[in-house]
């Protein structure tokens, strides 16, 4: 990884503990590894380059979270317009990363998660009805799509738009699956397309496959333990803590 911007060991293992615990978030509450890998490897090897060391374990993550759960014959027919909606504008987004200062970015998404966790932690419900999924998940899906390719998180708004079809914990697992597996190819293909994605960034995201993926065990094993209820608490917290943690992030980047 010398290549990347940073000094040898050093920067191996920074890596390493930061997917390793990156990877137990998503295990736990079903993403959260491309804020968490991305918004500290953006310290040491610059944001676009942190959006290629997120791919391969963001990418093999969620394929295994996508397939796992049972219920893709119910949600590809419910979510197919929001899913191809996302990826349709990701591209988009990230041609708006290159023009942004550094630091835009994760201020915007930080604030975003910020409004949506405070009030629902608070009580607020928020339901689509059914005649309004299509639409409603189309809008939200190209939104979604520019978002991800400007940040390289694929949650917001996303995640709160399956949220707010009242899903099952394991239906809301699946369903991130598949937005961020489809959202983390098109990501890939962008980045390439414009020249962000070398040889050896590419590499060293696939060895980072091997931390990711024994965090996401690790927080599998914790989730099971969680109550239903339990668990949308944890969701919602956790895109509170992440929301925190993106807005100083922001500001620091950007002065």
């Amino acid at each position: 990884m010398t290549d990347l911007g940073a000094s040898g060991l050093g920067l191996v293992l920074v890596a390493v503990v930061v997917f390793l615990g990156a990877g137990f978030v998503k295990g736990l509450v079903g993403f959260g590894l491309p804020t968490i890998g991305l918004g500290l490897m953006t310290v040491f090897v610059g944001v676009e380059k942190a959006m290629v060391l997120i791919l391969w374990p963001a990418f093999l993550t969620n394929l295994w979270q996508s397939v796992s759960g049972g219920h893709l014959r119910v949600l590809v027919p419910r979510l197919w317009p929001f899913l191809v909606s996302a990826v349709a504008t990701l591209a988009a987004g990230t041609f708006i990363l290159t023009q942004l200062p550094d630091g835009a970015a994760d201020l915007l998404l930080g604030l975003l998660m910020v409004f949506y966790a405070v009030p629902m932690l608070a009580g607020l419900v928020l339901r689509i009805p059914e005649n309004r999924v299509i639409p409603v998940g189309v809008a939200i899906g190209l939104v979604n799509g520019v978002m991800s390719g400007l940040t390289g998180s694929y949650t917001v708004p996303g995640v709160m738009y399956l949220q707010a079809l009242g899903l099952k914990r394991d239906e809301l697992i699946q369903a991130m699956g598949l937005l961020f597996l489809l959202s983390t190819i098109a990501l890939g293909v962008s980045l390439g397309g414009f020249g962000l994605m070398g040889r050896q960034e590419a590499l060293a995201s696939a060895a980072l496959v091997v931390p990711a993926l024994s965090g996401v065990w690790a927080g599998q094993f914790t989730r099971r333990r969680v109550s239903e209820a339990g668990f949308r608490r944890l969701v919602l917290a956790a895109i509170l803590a992440l929301g925190l943690y993106l807005i100083p992030l922001g500001l620091w980047r950007l002065f």
